[in-house]
């Protein structure tokens, strides 16, 4: 949500003494960050929650543990599977 970040750039800044940030996921500092308030585009956050409710409408509740492989009830539904 910087001002200076751009995609399109090699590093990903538009500022060229700022230094790469490699970990995105973790905490970073930057003596560069300015917000940049008309950054956040709410767009592709929606369309990953759309896209979870899709995949939970077809294939159920990820979140379930009798659904994961080797749950409980695997065994049963090979075998259910194959008959």
């Amino acid at each position: 949500m910087c001002r200076y970040y751009d995609p399109a750039v090699t590093e990903q800044c538009i500022e060229d003494d700022a230094e790469e940030v490699r970990e995105k996921a973790n905490s970073n500092f930057c003596d560069y960050f300015k917000p940049g308030f008309d950054r956040f585009d709410p767009a592709p956050v929606a369309a990953e929650g759309r896209a979870k409710n899709t995949l939970d409408a077809l294939f159920g509740d990820a979140d379930s543990d009798a659904d994961e492989p080797g749950g409980p009830d695997a065994a049963g539904d090979a075998e259910d599977l194959f008959r």
